[in-house]
């Protein structure tokens, strides 16, 4: 099945101004082209169009068909609800009971982004739950405990990679055994839940797996690895720090003709890999060109734009050219950190300082066209992007901010 069949598939019931999984349409950072240009500038302040409290938790809203969708945790609930888009007036309510710890004593809410499609909802909870609730009343249709069926280890962040609709199945990147077979990607029947495919020895990691030409990507703990949409192995490739307590956060960007962008901090740096013909070579690698801790970087034409260096060192946002990895500019005064959506030639940044900035997405050099606070500062989630409306949270509330 090629890719434009495969996204069909995945957007069966979004319109073109939806956000319906982790990083949008395309799981690529980058807003549908339906979308009008962004302002130049804020009025004097910029008042939310509604406000929810919500509970702990790093995992973004999604947006499908004017519902707001987000899961987050209250007390020892993990709560999926969806709200009106509009008004944030709430529609329904899910529930389940979750005793997920942290390892490190951060935040013990979930950190995957839901993911939409046909109708229905699909979640994946730190303590290793994944979930499917229908669309219009949020009805658990089916639960699967990858921890459990496959001994799934929660890692140092817990389980964090977002679902990925692929057709008539939902790909989760849990790590673990199934049948003595190794479990680290495995398919789940869309409709029932059930185990359709594993593959993959590796454990789980941070950043989520995306569909290419010839079937999916999936970068875990340890490597890289290339896999047809039947579950078979194509190609891997080791790469991973040598320190024991880092993780490989940022998905993997397409991009163009074959070549994706995989970077990380802890001395890993970017690697610019091509992927094609059951194989995974190197384009070019380099270390402090643009180290991503956490955040996807996005592309625009022929760069890319992300925040580079250590959340807790300070992080600048830069811009590198894809064909050699070389910084054409970078932001003067950093910030601890942040993520972004590109919207036409402009980006959408919300820093870790709660603000939103607009940036023009030119390699020319930085320039910050408007920055307002929207948020509390000390979250890290990615927000989501939908006619005209900016979703994001921070520890206490979602906020709904239209731009247009």
């Amino acid at each position: 099945m090629r890719p434009l069949a495969l996204l069909l598939l995945i957007s069966a019931s979004a319109t073109a101004a939806d956000w319906p999984q982790f990083l949008g349409p395309q799981r690529n950072g980058v807003a549908d082209k339906s979308e009008p240009a962004l302002p130049d500038s804020f009025p004097g302040d910029l008042p939310p169009l509604w406000k929810k409290s919500v509970g702990s938790g790093f995992a973004g809203p999604v947006v499908v068909g004017g519902q707001v969708i987000i899961i987050h945790r209250e007390s020892s609930d993990m709560t999926t609800e969806s709200l009106d888009a509009k008004t944030g007036l709430p529609a329904w309510r899910t529930v389940y009971t979750t005793d997920y710890v942290d390892s490190f004593g951060f935040d013990n809410g979930p950190r995957a982004v839901p993911a939409v499609a046909d109708g229905r909802v699909f979640t994946y909870g730190p303590e290793g739950r994944a979930t499917a609730m229908d669309l219009k009343t949020g009805k658990e249709v089916w639960h699967y405990d990858t921890a459990a069926a496959l001994g799934s280890e929660q890692g140092f962040f817990g389980r964090a990679p977002s679902p990925l609709v692929m057709g008539d199945k939902v790909i989760f990147a849990p790590g673990g055994i199934s049948g003595g077979k190794p479990a680290g990607v495995i398919a789940l029947g869309a409709a029932d839940g059930k185990l359709v495919w594993n593959a993959a020895d590796d454990q789980a990691g941070c950043a989520s797996p995306i569909l290419i030409k010839d079937g999916l990507l999936a970068w875990m703990r340890n490597q890289l690895w290339f896999l047809n949409p039947a579950g078979e192995v194509l190609a891997s490739q080791p790469l991973r720090s040598s320190m024991d307590a880092s993780v490989n956060a940022a998905t993997p960007v397409d991009c163009g003709g074959g070549r994706y962008l995989i970077s990380a901090g802890y001395g890993v740096g970017a690697h610019l890999l091509h992927v094609a013909d059951g194989k995974i070579e190197t384009v070019w690698k380099k270390e402090d060109s643009l180290d991503c801790h956490y955040a996807t970087p996005v592309r625009v034409g022929d760069h890319l734009y992300g925040f580079h260096g250590r959340q807790e060192r300070g992080m600048n946002l830069r811009c590198i050219e894809i064909a050699t990895g070389k910084v054409a500019w970078e932001d003067p005064d950093g910030v601890p950190g942040g993520t972004l959506i590109a919207v036409g030639d402009e980006l959408l940044v919300v820093t870790e300082r709660g603000e939103l900035w607009i940036v023009r997405a030119s390699p020319e050099k930085f320039q910050q066209l408007a920055a307002i606070q929207i948020l509390r500062a000390g979250h890290r989630s990615h927000a989501a992007y939908a006619d005209g409306i900016l979703y994001a949270r921070d520890t206490e509330h979602l906020v709904a901010v239209k731009l247009r």
